[in-house]
C-alpha cells in the first residue's frame, strides 16, 4: 500500500464533492455492525451467551466513552480470535438471512437522505468501515452503496485463519481513501468524509470537506476547533440514541466545569446544526464523566443481559 501523506489538504467548499467518503457504525447506522449479529451467531452456535453479554457491554462502552485506539484493539483481537475457523459460507449466509431484520431498523433516516443527496450531485459514494467484509457488503448493498472497503481476514479452505489480511480503520481508512481516488483520478481535496470516532481522524483529515456524525467526546473538541460540520442523526424512540444525547450532555456540563464552571451555549454550524458546545480546551476524560459513564453502562449493561437471556429461554 501507498505511503500515507502527512500535508494538510486546503478545504473546498464551493461546489459538491468528487466523491464521499462514509462511515458505517454511529454514521449510517446506530451502533457496531459487527456487534450487530451476536444473537444470530449465537442462535447459529458459533458464539455463546457469555459472548453476546460481552458483545452488548462493548456495545455500551462504545456508545458511552467513545471508541479509542485501545477499546477497537481489545475489541479486534478479540473478535480475531472469536471467529477463527469459522466457515465464511455460513457466515455469509447467516447475515444474509438476518439482514433486515437486524440492520434495518438501525439504519438512520438522515443517512439514507445524505446519500441520496450526494449521489444526485454526481459524488461517487464510498463506505469504508473497520467491520469485516462478510458484514459490510451485504449492508452497502441493502443502502445502495457499490463502492466500499472493508476489513478482510486471511482464509484458508473457506475458514478464517485468525489473521487479518487488511484493517480498514484508523490510517487504514485514509489510504483506502487515497487508493480510491488515485484508481478514480479525483483530487481529495475535492471530497467529503463522514464519521462519528476520533479513530477516523486521518480520513477527516485527508479530504477537502470533512464533516463528524453523532461524535464521541474527542472528535467534538476537534471539530468545534476546526469548523467542521456536526450532525446529529437520531432514530425515533431509540434507547441507543438516547444515551448518545446523554452521554453529550454529559460530556458537555463536564467540559464546562473543566473550563471553571463557565456556561457553555449550545453552539451551532452554518446549517444550524447542534455543535455540542464542547470548549476547546482539549479532550479530557474527567473522573466524574468516566464514573457516570461506568455507572450507567452497568446499569444498561444488566437490562441488556436481562433481555438477552429471557430471549434465550423463550426460544428452548
Amino acid at each position: 500500500m501507498p505511503e500515507s501523506s502527512t500535508a494538510p489538504v486546503a478545504p473546498d467548499r464551493t461546489a459538491g464533492p468528487r466523491a464521499v467518503f462514509l462511515d458505517l457504525d454511529n454514521t449510517i447506522i446506530a451502533g457496531s455492525s459487527a456487534l450487530a449479529f451476536a444473537r444470530p451467531f449465537a442462535r447459529a452456535g458459533l458464539i455463546d451467551r457469555s459472548t453476546v453479554l460481552r458483545g452488548a457491554w462493548a456495545q455500551l462502552l462504545l456508545v458511552l466513552a467513545g471508541a479509542d485506539a485501545s477499546t477497537m484493539d481489545t475489541l479486534r483481537r478479540r473478535m480475531v480470535l472469536i471467529c477463527q475457523g469459522w466457515e465464511v459460507a455460513r457466515v455469509r449466509a447467516i447475515v444474509a438471512e438476518t439482514l433486515q431484520e437486524i440492520v434495518g431498523p438501525l439504519v438512520y433516516p438522515e443517512a439514507v437522505r445524505l446519500i441520496e443527496h450526494h449521489r444526485a450531485q454526481g459524488a461517487e459514494i464510498v463506505l469504508l468501515s473497520a467491520s469485516g467484509l462478510e458484514v459490510v457488503e451485504p449492508i452497502a448493498e441493502l443502502v445502495g452503496i457499490t463502492r466500499f472497503r472493508a476489513t478482510r481476514m486471511h482464509i484458508e479452505d473457506g475458514r478464517y485463519v485468525g489473521e487479518i489480511a487488511f484493517y480498514c480503520y484508523g490510517e487504514g481508512k485514509a489510504v483506502a481513501a487515497r487508493e480510491i481516488a488515485e484508481e478514480l483520478g479525483l483530487d481529495l481535496a475535492r471530497c467529503a468524509a463522514y464519521t462519528d470516532s476520533i479513530t477516523d481522524l486521518p480520513l477527516l483529515e485527508a479530504v477537502g470537506q470533512p464533516s463528524v456524525v453523532n461524535p464521541d467526546r474527542e472528535l467534538r473538541v476537534i471539530a468545534r476547533e476546526r469548523g467542521w460540520p456536526v450532525l446529529a442523526f437520531v432514530r425515533a424512540a431509540s434507547r441507543r440514541d438516547r444515551l448518545f444525547r446523554l452521554r453529550d450532555r454529559l460530556s458537555d456540563r463536564f467540559a464546562a466545569g473543566a473550563r471553571g464552571g463557565v456556561h457553555a451555549g449550545r453552539a451551532t454550524d452554518g446549517a444550524g446544526e447542534d455543535t455540542g458546545g464542547v470548549g476547546a480546551g482539549g479532550p479530557r476524560r474527567d473522573p466524574a464523566l468516566l464514573g457516570a459513564a461506568a455507572v450507567g453502562g452497568v446499569l444498561a449493561a444488566l437490562v441488556a443481559g436481562a433481555a438477552v437471556t429471557r430471549s434465550a429461554r423463550g426460544g428452548r
